[in-house]
């Protein structure tokens, strides 16, 4: 079992910079494909960002690119998401999720990721 725990979210104006970790424990961490999604109210939980173990390899949202980026230190066991230029229509609960592969991919679908973060709430106000 892994166990994700997300940090870094808070309350924001629009244009401004948050960067979100998710900190990984009880699993084989360098091995895992990593993936970030959000969820507004009233709204699907969509993919932002994805990672493979190999932290060149990585996948954007059409509505992030250009603004975010995602990394992963394998050493401290965690991913990263960079945020910039936050806009309103930003504001979401962000969450992390982790599942093992054996090759070199990243992965898109919520249905594809074994293991799930509590979350971290992002607002971004006008």
């Amino acid at each position: 079992q892994m166990q994700l725990v997300e940090s870094g979210g808070g309350v924001v104006q629009a244009g401004a910079s948050l960067r979100l970790s998710c900190a990984a424990s009880g699993g084989a961490f360098s091995r895992a494909a990593m993936g970030w999604f959000r969820q507004a109210p009233g709204k699907e939980r969509e993919v932002v960002a994805a990672i493979a173990w190999i932290d060149s390899i990585t996948y954007y949202g059409d509505s992030v690119k250009g603004r975010f980026t995602i990394s992963r230190d394998n050493a401290k066991n965690t991913v990263y998401l960079q945020i910039n230029s936050l806009k309103p229509e930003d504001t979401a609960v962000y969450y992390c999720a982790a599942r093992y592969a054996s090759g070199t991919y990243y992965f898109t679908g919520r249905n594809e990721y074994q293991y799930w973060g509590q979350g971290t709430q992002v607002t971004v106000s006008a």
